[in-house]
């Protein structure tokens, strides 16, 4: 007889890249079955953001009613501060939260920070595993006394069959690509304004913009006043298939948020060859040592942005070298294949072995 196929329940957002990454690796590695849930109103305006608090409150009753008739064996949620907790209201067990950024109690000025901090506690204790993408992410669960013989420190990792390097046209010229959701906490108007003094000395560029957010419009005017907007391609949103036809195109790959935890997106620009400049925090500092194998920039330093851009343009052994390295670093600590094979082997041992216990 066949053996029945185990179900999960994912709580959170489908629409992120990280959560469809995490749900394919577990159907593709763990054959399982995977039933999602997540909150319907917008978190974008105030209106917006009562009408989804609200929705939140009633939101345990919801998830009852479908673990009832869907029957999960484990519960898997993305953010210890929502869904995370969420999870722990559930009942289910086993079950496993993700910890999506450094903290993930933000905005740091937040009201409701004292809160986030009770729910997340409570999630941190009920929750079976605990994932921490990389090791950034231990630093503040540590502080807040997590039992850490429950968390696994593992990226989900990137598909190196699609991010790879196959254009080998030599680029004379800096080609950079940014790829972070257009937000005040990227900090895309620095990047911006680097770009204009790099105009201004007469450096030829093409700066390419992935993705779409609130900053969408500002941005562009942005880049009218400073007069590049003819050498920056704000593509919108995009397919994702067609993300490693564009890292192809770039040498290098920039990006200047004010906090960082395990950045997908570097890790596809330096599987992809792009030399990579982020911004000094601590998420990138784990990955990137300074003038090693990339670039490590102030948060807003729009000076220092230029003149590690230009240092690197003019570096052209000193890239090739770091691009060789950091190709090696993605294939041996961010494959997708092997990190999500892992992963779906743990959920199945959790499963087993809750199941014989009980």
């Amino acid at each position: 007889m066949e053996n029945k196929k185990r179900k999960i329940l994912f709580l959170g957002e489908t629409y992120r890249a990280d959560a469809i990454t995490w749900i394919n690796g577990l159907r593709e590695f763990g054959d399982f079955e995977i039933e999602t849930w997540e909150l319907k109103s917008s978190s974008s305006g105030p209106f917006n953001r009562i009408a989804r608090l609200i929705e939140y409150c009633g939101a345990v009753f919801n998830i009852k009613k479908l673990i009832q008739t869907y029957q999960p064996d484990m519960v898997i949620a993305e953010r210890t501060t929502s869904y995370g907790f969420l999870a722990a209201l559930s009942g289910v067990q086993p079950s496993a939260i993700a910890q999506q950024g450094i903290t993930d109690l933000w905005p740091e000025n937040s009201l409701l920070l004292p809160f986030k901090k009770i729910i997340q506690h409570y999630a941190f204790k009920k929750a079976t595993l605990i994932h921490a993408w990389g090791i950034a992410m231990t630093y503040s669960m540590r502080k807040a006394d997590v039992d850490m013989n429950k968390v696994m420190v593992l990226p989900k990792g990137i598909d190196l069959t699609r991010f790879k390097k196959t254009n080998t046209e030599e680029n004379n010229t800096i080609q950079a690509i940014v790829t972070r959701s257009l937000l005040p906490e990227y900090r895309h108007a620095t990047i911006l304004k680097a770009f204009e003094i790099l105009h201004q000395k007469g450096y030829d560029f093409k700066l390419t913009i992935v993705g779409d957010g609130s900053q969408l419009d500002h941005l562009k005017n942005l880049a009218i006043k400073l007069k590049i907007n003819s050498k920056v391609d704000f593509t919108g949103r995009i397919p994702n298939e067609k993300l490693p036809e564009l890292m192809n195109q770039s040498n290098f790959y920039i990006s200047m948020p004010s906090t960082e935890g395990v950045s997908s997106s570097l890790f596809e620009a330096m599987a992809s060859d792009c030399y990579p400049i982020v911004s000094d925090v601590l998420g990138n500092q784990c990955i990137i040592t300074h003038r090693e194998n990339g670039q490590l920039v102030a948060v807003d330093n729009v000076e220092m942005l230029t003149n590690e851009l230009i240092w690197a343009f003019e570096n052209l052994e000193f890239r090739n070298q770091v691009i060789i390295k950091n190709r090696k670093f993605v294939h041996k600590h961010a494959n997708y294949t092997t990190n999500m094979k892992i992963i779906a082997d743990k959920y199945h041992e959790l499963i087993t072995n809750y199941q014989r216990s009980n």
